[in-house]
Parts: structure tokens; sequence; C-alpha cells
């Protein structure tokens, strides 16, 4: 394979490429690594292999693209469609096993110093991997760990942007605090050093990206509010000038400001699922009506107290999307609140509606899956490195702006 005429492998001087494979010469068959050893590699795919089969294994690390056979010895279902599968190296001589000690050592660093794909913490029992987070249960809680991946059209991309746990868990525990006087919430901490003993080995891991959490009841919609018309919103308007079954006056732009903010609720997808758009009643039927008016009163409270303060420090929500939950008969806030993962964030300098705006959160990525007619299925292409850079800085941004506070994109996690 000439590396250089390969779009997949087009980053190849980037180290962080060397985290993934293709299990044949022809580029097809991309694998995400998860783990990497002198005699094997553990791989995360979309399509199950056969036991014992023999792959050619394209391994692609600094400037080089390295072709070693390999056997599978194992291959597991996991959730979403993925296969996590051991290949054993076969035929590799001695030119190629020092290359490949390389490869190893740069591998564990890179895994160590650069970003959270995906955790691993033995003594904790894992309970689900969303797609951006890794929940466990500790004790009667949960420990909520945001790691470095990034997702879009609800696809998780192979490339993460490094810092964006810590970035979204920061801004999430500044939201938790400032709506503490309109909603209970599920914080317990964001401090390694108030969790549990059995937490304490991997306090370094946790610290800035983590929450130990009350556990709750999910309610089974998602709770989107929108303040300005806007991606699927500004669809559905062109369409047949309703959102969400909501009436709206004609004439809008996109991206205009809209009279009132609208409470236009949404199912709760598996990952890798989409959500779809449903009206109140819709919403009333599956949690009853007075759980249903609850919820669009106090996420219309939290969303315009959220968009005050913003406003007073340069950013536009446009939209976003809160989760709650039940202990008991009380109702509290859960997951993320007011993030870039979930809002669309504006610089409010550059807002000008009649098109799309400028953003604090990934737009980027969703831009270049556009530029290249992505079919946002699995599995996801490969980021270029400038998309990844430039997302990570607004998301800093759009932290610093609200907190103060910066989390470095080489910064160690």
């Amino acid at each position: 394979m000439d590396i250089k005429e390969s779009r997949r492998h087009i980053r190849i001087a980037s180290l962080n490429l060397s985290h993934y494979v293709c299990v044949d010469k022809d580029g097809e068959g991309m694998g995400r690594t998860l783990n990497v050893s002198e005699s094997g590699i553990l791989l995360e795919i979309y399509f199950p292999i056969d036991m014992n089969q023999e792959l050619s294994l394209a391994i692609a690390f600094e400037d080089t693209l390295l072709d070693i056979s390999g056997k599978v010895v194992h291959c597991k279902a996991v959730k979403g469609e993925r296969f996590r599968t051991g290949i054993e190296f076969l035929k590799v001589d001695g030119s190629d096993r020092q290359f490949l000690k390389k490869f190893v050592k740069t591998f564990r660093e890179q895994k160590m110093d650069q970003a959270v794909l995906e955790t691993d913490f033995p003594e904790l029992n894992l309970v689900k991997r969303g797609k951006v987070r890794d929940v466990y249960e500790v004790d009667q809680d949960l420990l909520i760990v945001a790691t470095d991946r990034i997702s879009a059209y609800d696809v998780v991309m192979p490339d993460p942007v490094p810092g964006k746990g810590k970035i979204l868990t920061q801004i999430s525990l500044f939201w938790f605090d400032v709506m503490s006087d309109l909603a209970d919430n599920h914080v317990i901490s964001g401090d390694p050093g108030d969790y549990p003993e059995i937490c304490k080995p991997y306090a370094e891991k946790l610290r800035g990206r983590s929450m130990l959490v009350k556990k709750a009841e999910p309610l089974p919609i998602e709770c989107i509010v929108r303040g300005y018309i806007s991606g699927s919103g500004w669809k559905s308007y062109k369409e047949s000038g309703t959102v969400c079954g909501i009436q709206l006056p004609g004439g809008l732009k996109e991206s205009e400001k809209l009279p009132e903010p609208l409470f236009t609720p949404s199912t709760k997808a598996e990952t890798g699922e989409h959500d779809i758009n449903i009206s109140f009643d819709e919403a009333a039927e599956i949690i009853g009506t007075p759980l249903a008016e609850k919820v669009r009163s106090l996420s219309l409270e939290i969303y315009r107290k959220g968009t005050e303060l913003a406003d007073k420090k340069g950013i536009i929500i446009a939209d976003t999307k809160f989760e709650f939950g039940l202990i008991g008969d009380g109702l509290i806030l859960i997951d993320e609140v007011l993030t870039p993962d979930s809002s669309r964030f504006w610089p409010k300098a550059s807002y000008k509606a009649g098109g799309a705006q400028k953003s604090f959160d990934k737009q980027y990525v969703r831009d270049y899956l556009v530029s290249i007619n992505w079919n946002k299925k699995p599995p996801a292409p490969f980021l270029p490195k400038e998309v990844v850079t430039n997302t990570h800085e607004k998301y800093s941004e759009a932290l610093k702006m609200l907190t103060g506070k910066v989390v470095l994109q080489s910064e160690k996690v």
C-alpha cells in the first residue's frame, strides 16, 4: 500500500494514528486499537471475524506502514454492533519486531499522555459506555467518567479530542452549582479525594473528568429547549412551519432568535441510534402529564437562567438538551448541563441571523464529515489533525469564557 495515496492514512505522520490498524492490505475493515503487545493486538471493529482466520494487519506508525500477518484468537460482540477481537501476530522477523517494540512503547505513552479514549478500572463495576461517558457503579452511587471521545450524528468518531472530557466535566460542575437553587441535582462530588476507597488507585485518571453522583432512574425522554431556530428545528420549520408540532410565525430566518424559548422533547436513543423529536403530548404519554409539565417548566427556567449568564460572558446558547431522573418521587437534574456537547454555543460577537453560525461546539467535526460525504453510519472516518485541534480550542474557549478555567490539549490525563 502506498501510504501517501491512502486517504485513511494521510495523517500517518501524526503519532495518534498509531492507535489504528486495518485488517487487510486494501485498507478495508478499519479497527481501533484497544491494546497492543509484542505478541498481538486487541481491536474494536464493526464486523465479526472467524476464529483462527489469518489476516494481513497494516499498522500505521510515524511515516511507516508495517504489514504483519495475524491470527484471530477471539472475537466477542460488544454493545453497539462492535466486536472486540484479539489477533496474535504471526511471522514477525527481527527488523519488524524491533519496529513493533517501538510501536508498543509509543502506543502506551500516547494512551497515557494524550487522550482518554476508554477507561478500564478492573476493581469497579462498569455498567455502561455511552457516546462520551463511562459509568461505573460504586457502592450505592455512580461514578461518571467523561472520556475524550467525540460523536457526531450519533456515531462515535475513532479520534478523540484530548482534554475534552475534562472540559465537559468542569462546565457541567459549574452549571450544576449555578442551577442548584432551581433544581436538585445528582452531584455528590467532583473531587476524587472524596470518592470511596476503592476509587483511590484511579485518582489521577479520574481527576478533573469525573463525578461521583447519586443513582437515579433516568426519564426516558430528552428535554430539549430551543431559543433560536437552527439544526433539525430549522429543517422542520422550512418544511412545515412547525417544530415538534409547535406552529411558528412565518418569515423566520435560519439562526433567528425565537419569540419565546420552545420545549421540544425527543426520545432517548441507545448509542449508535438516533433520537426522534416528539410533541409535548407524546412526551406526556410516555412519562405522564404532571411530570411532563414539571420538566417542561424546569427546563425552560434553567435555560433562561443559563442564557442570561452566558450572554454576559459573550456566549449565545442557541439550544440545549437536559436530562432528568427520579430518586423516589424526587425529580433531579442529571448527566451534563449546558456543555458544548449538549448545546449549540455561538460567539455573541459574530452572531447574525440568516445562516449558519460560528460555534464553540463540534461544528468543525460536523462540517468536515459533510465535506467528505460520509454516510453517517459506522465506522466513522478519521478526523484530520486540524479538526481535532480546532475542536479542542473551541471547547476550551467556551470553558474559559464561562468559568475562567483552562484545559490544555497537551495536559496529561
